[in-house]
This record gives structure tokens, C-alpha cells and sequence, in this order.
């Protein structure tokens, strides 16, 4: 049942994502909000990177030490990143498909001495990708678009007070 959950809930967040990047123009991949910000392309090989780490290093040791992280300037459109989102993701979600729902509950060692259960190791990585699309979002509402609706299909009657 978690883990269907898990799946279900990442799918959809994934999605969102996605659909979040492709409303950028390849030319805003270099917006920052502000100095020392993230700029937008940067920000979407961030969700990348932390995927690759968080599942790649440590439930899945495929890595010896730590990855670097995905130079920006490297890749010169969306289509790239969205490439660059792919590769880490399909690995997480053959992981994913593979646990039932004791051993998504179980503990695993990580390589810094730590240990934790698989769902924290899960649900951090599925966290931050929520946290970054939201940025992503807003950075399109700062270029004066609209940016990612994460319910479309819900009820538009809501009274909103502001």
C-alpha cells in the first residue's frame, strides 16, 4: 500500500515537473530571481543531482563517492535537462517497483555511517522535487506567466479572500 502510494504520488509530482519545465523558453534557462539565486536551468539539474545522490549513492550504491553536480552551461535547452531528469528517475523507479511494502519501511545503512528507512530516503527525495517545482513555478510568475496549477481538475468556486 506505501509503496503503491509512493509510485502513484511521485508519478504526479513528476508530471508537474515536467510540465512546469516545459513552459519555460529555452532563453529564460539563465533566469535568476536574484544574485546569488539558482538561475531556472540550474535549478531544474538541481532536482537531478539531489535524485542521482539521495537514491544512486546511498539505498542503491552505484557510486563510489558523490557525483558531481550538473553544470548548467552544459545544457542549452530544456530538452536536455529534461534528458538529464530521465536517467536518474528511471533508476529510482526501478528501485521503487522493486520493494514491497516492508522492506520501503525498512532500514538501510547509508554511506555516511547514518541509517534510515527507506520511505524518509523516498519521501526527502520526492520533498525536494515538490519544493523545487514550486520555485520553478514562481519563477515563471516572475517572468509574468502563469506557472504550474498542481490541481487543475479541482473546483474553480473556491472563494479566495486577499
Amino acid at each position: 500500500m506505501m509503496r503503491d502510494l509512493l509510485l502513484k504520488k511521485w508519478a504526479q509530482v513528476r508530471t508537474g515537473l515536467l510540465d512546469t519545465i516545459a513552459k519555460f523558453e529555452d532563453a529564460e534557462l539563465g533566469y535568476r530571481p536574484f544574485d546569488k539565486a539558482y538561475s531556472a536551468g540550474e535549478l531544474m539539474l538541481h532536482v537531478a543531482h539531489e535524485e542521482n545522490i539521495e537514491m544512486r549513492y546511498a539505498p542503491l550504491p552505484q557510486f563510489a563517492k558523490l557525483p558531481p553536480a550538473y553544470v548548467a552551461t552544459s545544457y542549452a535547452d530544456k530538452a536536455s535537462i529534461v534528458a538529464v531528469l530521465t536517467a536518474p528517475h528511471a533508476a529510482t523507479v526501478s528501485y521503487r517497483e522493486g520493494l514491497n511494502d516492508h522492506e520501503v519501511m525498512a532500514e538501510v545503512e547509508l554511506p555516511w555511517g547514518q541509517t534510515a528507512r527507506r520511505i524518509d530516503m523516498l519521501w526527502h527525495v520526492l520533498e525536494h522535487e515538490v519544493h523545487h517545482r514550486a520555485e520553478l513555478s514562481l519563477m515563471l510568475g516572475l517572468l509574468g506567466r502563469e506557472g504550474l496549477d498542481a490541481w487543475p481538475n479541482a473546483p474553480r468556486n473556491r472563494s479566495r479572500t486577499r
